[in-house]
């Protein structure tokens, strides 16, 4: 029998979920949501490029310098991808691991140690832009979020190490945590963060792969992490965009932030949405089923990008659909298919004359090829962040008085 899913009933329930005020709600920001702001100007999109645009360009910028040229030249050998800035930094710090006092491939060990700060500082100057005046996807996130009183925090993760969603909150006044405090130069507060000694109507955000304005400096040998309300170049970024996350994550932050998600799928009832992620991690996606595994009350929504398969008709994301299908809490929409509970189907309202509310019926869009079939399948294109903060923006207002007082 075939397996469909009703898109007014899953995205009413998706509205009456994130409108309980009781309800531990987080979002996960990922690579994507930078791709969805809109630009004044054509020519200036994206405000952030994508993973493999960065990465191009980072390997442009760096063409003429001789280490880089041996760098890419061990890359190949190695059979890593050179078009991808992660693998890039993992594979220097690496060989930094094993370079202690002499070389490897060629490559010192001072001349590793300029090349990974010589990528981040070019990760950070491509990376830091100003967020649009404009109502862009994160004002509205910010918006939606300071729309209700809560009774549980909103806490944001996001691997992105920009700086578009403080950009956000702070222009729209939303009071947040993000793990470090004080003025001058804030410090990283592991209590804080352990212990939730955290003022309650402050939201939290978490920032998993580190940030470009994250600094870590040895102080009387000791190594300690700062945030800076500037750009630096001349000390160490704190960024973790790499695959060597694995044998770094003893290192602070990371871990406490890794800690973090893994506690908050955890608590009971949590329900944490995905957007712009493409379970491209393979730590964060070992963290989200082991906590989902143990917490069958939790709920992880992934919203992807376009359709379940791409133009050459295969598995679009192929690692987060192997996920879904077997972990009955974790549910991933793709624009023209789902799977829920483990089932993969097409959206397809199952009832003729069915009456949608007005909020939900602007965000189910017809097939191309279905404008005159009102039973046929559908789109939801909340995997797009726009769409998605659109709907939040719909929500507000719509919770009704005493509906989660329960």
């Amino acid at each position: 029998m075939e397996i469909s899913h009703n898109p007014s009933r899953h995205l009413q329930y998706l509205r009456q979920s994130l409108s309980q005020n009781s309800k531990p709600i987080s979002y996960f920001l990922a690579a994507g949501c930078p791709l969805s702001v809109e630009m004044e100007n054509e020519e200036d999109w994206p405000l952030i490029p994508d993973i493999k645009s960065l990465s191009l360009w980072v390997n442009n910028e760096l063409i003429k310098n001789k280490s880089y040229g041996q760098l890419l030249k061990e890359l190949k050998i190695a059979e890593k991808d050179h078009e991808n800035i992660e693998h890039v930094l993992s594979f220097i710090r690496g060989l930094l691991e094993v370079a202690k006092g002499g070389s490897v491939r060629g490559l010192t060990e001072k001349q590793l140690q300029e090349l990974d700060e010589l990528v981040c500082e070019k990760i950070g100057k491509k990376v830091d832009v100003p967020l649009p005046e404009s109502e862009t996807p994160y004002h509205k996130l910010a918006k939606w979020i300071s729309s209700i009183e809560r009774k549980m925090p909103i806490e944001i993760f996001t691997t992105n190490y920009d700086l578009l969603i403080e950009q956000a909150l702070d222009s729209l006044e939303v009071p947040y945590f993000d793990g470090f405090v004080g003025s001058r130069r804030p410090f990283f507060d592991l209590k804080a963060i352990e212990n939730n000694l955290i003022p309650l109507h402050w939201s939290r955000l978490w920032k998993v792969h580190g940030s470009i304005n994250w600094y870590r400096e040895k102080i009387k040998e000791r190594t300690k992490v700062y945030r800076s309300t500037e750009i630096k170049n001349e000390v160490s970024r704190l960024i973790y965009p790499s695959h060597l996350k694995y044998d770094e994550s003893r290192k602070m932050p990371y871990i406490a932030l890794i800690d973090q998600l893994n506690r908050f799928i955890r608590e009971k009832s949590s329900f944490l949405i995905l957007s712009g992620y493409s379970f491209g991690d393979s730590h964060i996606n070992n963290t989200i089923i082991n906590a989902l595994k143990a917490n069958s009350t939790a709920m992880v929504l992934g919203l992807m990008h376009g359709t379940y398969d791409d133009d050459s008709k295969n598995p679009r994301y192929p690692q987060a659909y192997e996920l879904a299908q077997i972990q009955h809490n974790l549910n991933i929409w793709t624009f023209d298919k789902a799977i829920i509970g483990t089932n993969l189907g097409a959206w397809k309202p199952s009832e003729a004359g069915e009456e949608v509310d007005q909020n939900i019926k602007d965000f189910i869009e017809p097939l191309e090829s279905d404008e005159t079939d009102t039973l046929g399948c559908k789109l939801i294109k909340l995997g797009d962040f726009s769409k998605f903060t659109e709907f939040l923006k719909r929500t507000m207002g719509d919770r009704e008085e005493g509906q989660d007082e329960k």
